[in-house]
This record gives structure tokens, sequence and C-alpha cells, in this order.
């Protein structure tokens, strides 16, 4: 298993958690949470890791925690063929289709 590196455009105070789609060179996922006190990106990465089923230590934000746009480092992922619960789609590089 290797790490895969995600881009993510996230958009805080939605009406929901879910992942939008492709999104400039990466996804857009939207969170409930307001963008204060890291709120918005603890809600990201533990949406991401129910998501890929994993645990949320294994999703970490290693550049833009104060900013929409962010890097995503992801490990312990077997397959990642799909997201489960979504029509989405990654490939082994971690991008989307």
């Amino acid at each position: 298993m290797e790490n895969i590196i995600l881009k993510v455009y996230l958009q805080p105070r939605s009406s929901k958690n879910e992942i939008v789609g492709p999104y400039r060179d990466g996804i857009k996922v939207k969170v409930t949470a307001p963008p204060v006190d890291e709120k918005a990106n603890e809600a990201l990465i533990r949406f991401l890791s129910k998501e890929l089923g994993i645990p949320p230590s294994q999703v970490e934000i290693i550049k833009g925690q104060r900013s929409r746009e962010k890097t995503l480092s992801i490990s312990g992922i077997k397959n990642l063929v799909d997201l489960p619960n979504s029509s989405k789609c990654l490939d082994f590089k971690g991008k989307i289709h």
C-alpha cells in the first residue's frame, strides 16, 4: 500500500456532506461544518475516511490547512477502484474519472 495524494476543494457550511465530483485538478467535497476552529478540516477527514472505509488517522491534510484548496495524503487503501456510496471513481493514481 502506498500513499495517495489527492487535491480537494472544500466547501464548508453545505446542507450535506458529499463528494460533488471532479473540480480543477482534484475533487470538490462539501461538508456541513463551518470553517472555524478546524471544524471543516476535521469534518472533511471524518467524511473521506468513512467513504473510503479507512481510519481517520490515515487521512492527513498536508497542504492548505487554512484554505479551501487542500492537498491530502491518504494511506491504507487496498483498492482504489471506487468510493463506497458514491458514483465517482478513482484510479490507482488518485485521479477522478
